[in-house]
């Protein structure tokens, strides 16, 4: 089981994500851990990351997919980071939480975290949404986590939700 829980910052990854690994009963990641310290220095400034940028860290992220019962939260915004992270990590599978922009901004600026509010629009735009031809799911995350989190793991384990 590998599943990546990805968004823009202040989509919920790293709750969500470690709440749907205790469900599943899986190791949990926040794939912010992984980032190299250059990369923290750079987003703690304002200043958005590069693709040679986010390089190393995906690799991270693809490695740390390799244990078992693992779920990383990882913001994997373009598809071809995701492509990068699957190139390394067959079988991983995507929830993409989707989180109105006003409500992103508003919780990224209630939030003490490297990750300034003001890079949230930089994210936006770089955000290419999961395609129907991804391994994956997007998921409203617009309720209580237990209800966000019965979603996924119904989708991600193929039960249905009563």
């Amino acid at each position: 089981m590998r599943i990546v829980v990805m968004g823009p910052s202040g989509s919920g990854k790293s709750l969500v994500g470690a709440a749907v690994a205790a469900a599943l009963r899986a190791e949990f990641i926040d794939g912010d851990d992984l980032h190299p310290r250059a990369n923290i220095a750079k987003m703690s400034a304002g200043v958005a990351l590069t693709d040679a940028d986010r390089a190393p860290w995906l690799d991270a992220v693809a490695a740390a997919l390799h244990r078992p019962r693992i779920v990383v939260a990882c913001s994997a915004l373009r598809r071809a980071y995701r492509d990068r992270i699957r190139s390394l990590a067959p079988g991983t599978v995507f929830v993409e939480l989707v989180v109105p922009p006003a409500q992103l901004r508003t919780r990224v600026s209630r939030r003490d975290h490297f990750m300034p509010a003001t890079l949230i629009d930089s994210q936006l735009a770089t955000l290419e949404p999961l395609a129907s031809d991804e391994a994956g799911f997007r998921v409203a995350n617009d309720a209580d986590l237990p209800a966000v989190v019965a979603r996924i793991t119904a989708l991600v384990t193929g039960q249905s939700l009563r």
